[in-house]
């Protein structure tokens, strides 16, 4: 890795991303901007293109937030966080070594930020001196737990150049295929989403339960239960084609707590 450093802004305010671009303009011998995304699918496109040594990112995004997009990434890049977290919530970032920057950047302060990279650019023993994965699970750990839980009542799926907003009570249950996991609505139609199933339980209410390793059901539109073998059950759903999703054997406890079986 060597200087200026090949660095991309990730932030859905384009007004913060231009105050960013500014001020690392006086820190040209320490970053080289080669690109800007807009929220986390672009940013994780982007860094997949071109793979920057450093990235500033945003925690708060639509489509995939930052933890989210840390967690697709298959090689690490030196973070530097924007948060809008508490003073005590900052005390947390300094004992983790985890470096950020509390929005409104303040000129001073990035260029702290910019030695301190750079001291560890120059003192590194290898070529890609970016953040220990062990590390990076244990930021990323840190920072979810300090993120507020927000209520959200929608999720935004894409449809050709559009980006539609679907209700959580539309939704009849969610499905993963291989790597992708699929939104289906009470209408019978079908969406890609951009989540894990996983974060889909830290995001959504406890309207929806994951039944199996592949699904999670909104409870309100099961219709009948039915048992199966090897303590599975059969859900069938409210949604326009009737669909019938067979849950997952080390799940049946969960179901008969849910539904007082």
């Amino acid at each position: 890795m060597h200087l200026p450093l090949k660095t991309i802004l990730i932030d859905d305010e384009p007004l913060a991303i231009s105050r960013l671009r500014r001020l690392l303009g006086k820190h040209r011998d320490t970053f080289e901007v080669v690109g800007e995304a807009l929220n986390g699918a672009e940013g994780l496109t982007l860094i997949e293109a071109q793979r920057p040594d450093v990235i500033f990112l945003d925690i708060e995004m639509p489509l995939l937030n930052g933890f989210e997009m840390l967690a697709r990434l298959n090689a690490m890049p030196i973070v530097v966080f924007a948060t809008a977290f508490d003073q005590y919530a900052i005390r947390a970032f300094e004992e983790n070594s985890v470096d950020y920057l509390l929005k409104p950047i303040e000129a001073e302060r990035l260029a702290r930020t910019a030695r301190k990279i750079r001291a560890l650019v120059e003192h590194s023993t290898t070529d890609q001196p970016g953040m220990n994965p062990s590390a990076t699970d244990n930021m990323i750990r840190l920072l979810a737990q300090m993120q507020p839980r927000k209520e959200i009542y929608s999720l935004s799926v894409k449809t050709g150049d559009k980006i539609r907003l679907v209700p959580l009570s539309d939704i009849a249950f969610f499905e993963a295929e291989d790597k992708y996991v699929f939104l289906a609505t009470m209408d019978g139609q079908k969406f890609l989403t951009t989540y894990t199933l996983t974060t889909l339980a830290e995001k959504l209410p406890d309207t929806f339960v994951r039944v199996s390793r592949s699904v999670t059901v909104n409870r309100h539109k099961i219709a009948e239960v039915h048992r199966h073998f090897d303590g599975k059950f059969i859900l069938s759903m409210t949604d326009k084609k009737g669909t019938r999703l067979t849950t997952g054997s080390t799940y049946g406890e969960t179901i008969r707590q849910l539904l007082e079986l």
